[in-house]
């Protein structure tokens, strides 16, 4: 009896993982088949081809950003450089000579707080990449997690943006944010810069007493006093890493501490998010301390601690213009006056164009446009979302402004870059013609197709 319980027990337990094993099978198949057949995970856009000929822009208005403003001049490029910056003059024979009379040239605009590649529809798991699990995790490296195939790149480079720094979320520490070029077959290719700068959250310092505030002020305290502590004690541990190592001590290998020696050795920044004044002043404070160079993002009570920002040397990446004021009792254009302000205070800054993770990065030039029509110079309006990024991640060697010896990274448009009426109609990377087709000029010519016809 017992031999023949065993038995059907066997044979039932058979027969159960043999119903999982198909249902898996067929989940696997449906699967693949959506991944297949899905449009929305890949972008159809061809990478361009390495610069091939010398080429010459000629009789267009020239924005260097760095210097002079040239009308009618002439701009070449070989393998992917700027060769010369002038006014109208003879070319040598071989150059391909593309006529910018009344056209405006500018650098490449550089959106320099995203998530570009690593999100891309909110209510899709496998298309959000932007956190891992945990709250300390300082190995994360951004530019590995980049996919080359979203529809977001090249929507946000239609606009005229051609870098971003995209950068990890999620928990106390969150990773390194890296610089990448938007135009590449692989993220190697795309990537300018690894290790731009360590993502750290700061906790808010102030205990709500909203409505909509389901902890008690005691648990938020807790959190509060928790995360700063997660924060110090990384830091601590992994400076004690650190000097171990350089002391020649045999240490366990730990990929957590090794990715934060080029922020203890000061090669890499820190990147803190902080808009609340207690937390901008609590965070300079603790870099202070820890000894490591500091900027601070988001920045929106920024303009009420401008002068110990200044002291020590502090740059700020404001979440740029188009948002609402943290208070209620704040005027309605506190957000739009904010880069002004530190402009006037002598804060090295720059504008972002994050409108709340919602992806529409292609409008840095309207959220810069808005801080220019409420007071920041026009010129520092451009610096801000071109030169002074490239500054702020110590890559203005390359790009951010058009200089001879730099890269070939550059954007004509038909106006004005700031006004909306503007479009781009060619855009350069190294030298590297770009496609500035996307998903909305697609959908564009397919409805104008289809109402057309009426």
């Amino acid at each position: 009896m017992k031999n023949q319980n065993s038995k059907l027990q066997i044979t039932n337990c058979k027969l159960h993982m043999n119903v999982i094993s198909h249902w898996s099978l067929v989940i696997s198949f449906f699967t693949l088949l959506f991944a297949l057949n899905s449009p929305l995970y890949s972008s159809d856009q061809i990478p361009g081809k390495k610069q091939e000929r010398p080429i010459a822009l000629f009789g267009g208005t020239i924005h260097t950003v760095s210097g002079e403003t040239i009308e009618n001049g002439i701009l070449t490029f070989k393998d992917g450089k700027i060769e010369i910056v002038s006014k109208s003059m003879m070319l040598p024979p071989g150059y391909e000579r593309i006529d910018c009379k009344g056209k405006h040239i500018y650098p490449g605009l550089f959106s320099s707080w995203t998530t570009l590649g690593l999100f891309e529809i909110g209510a899709v798991r496998a298309t959000r990449d932007a956190s891992e699990t945990g709250r300390i995790n300082p190995n994360v490296r951004a530019e590995r997690a980049v996919n080359p195939e979203s529809e977001l790149i090249p929507v946000t480079r239609a606009n005229g943006v051609t870098y971003a720094l995209t950068a990890p979320q999620g928990g106390v520490i969150s990773g390194n944010a890296a610089i990448i070029q938007l135009d590449g077959w692989t993220y190697e290719d795309m990537t300018l810069k690894a290790q731009a700068g360590m993502i750290v959250n700061w906790p808010s310092m102030r205990i709500s007493t909203s409505f909509f505030e389901r902890r008690s002020e005691e648990d938020q305290k807790k959190d509060r006093d928790n995360s700063l502590k997660e924060i110090r004690n990384a830091f601590n541990d992994a400076k004690a890493y650190w000097m171990a190592k350089n002391a020649n001590k045999i240490v366990k290998h730990d990929s957590r501490w090794e990715a934060m020696i080029p922020v203890l050795e000061k090669k890499e920044p820190v990147m803190v998010t902080a808009n609340e004044m207690s937390q901008i002043e609590a965070a300079v404070s603790w870099a202070e301390d820890a000894d490591v160079k500091l900027i601070i993002v988001g920045g929106n009570d920024a303009w009420r601690v401008v002068d110990l920002l200044k002291k020590k040397n502090i740059p700020v990446i404001t979440d740029g213009t188009h948002r609402t004021p943290s208070r209620s009792y704040e005027a309605y254009d506190t957000p739009f006056l904010l880069p002004k302000k530190l402009y006037d205070a002598g804060i090295q800054f720059c504008i972002s164009a994050d409108e709340g993770g919602d992806g529409n990065y292609r409008n840095l030039p309207y959220q810069v446009a808005t801080a220019v029509a409420y007071g920041l110079p026009y010129n520092e309006g451009l610096k801000a979302m071109t030169l002074y990024p490239a500054q702020i991640f110590g890559v203005d060697n390359r790009i951010g402004s058009l200089e001879v010896g730099k890269d070939a990274t550059l954007i004509v448009t038909n106006g004005d870059i700031l006004d909306i009426r503007s479009n781009v109609e060619m855009e350069f990377i190294e030298g590297k013609k770009v496609d500035l087709t996307s998903r909305h000029t697609m959908l564009w010519e397919k409805y104008k197709t289809k109402y057309g016809k009426k």
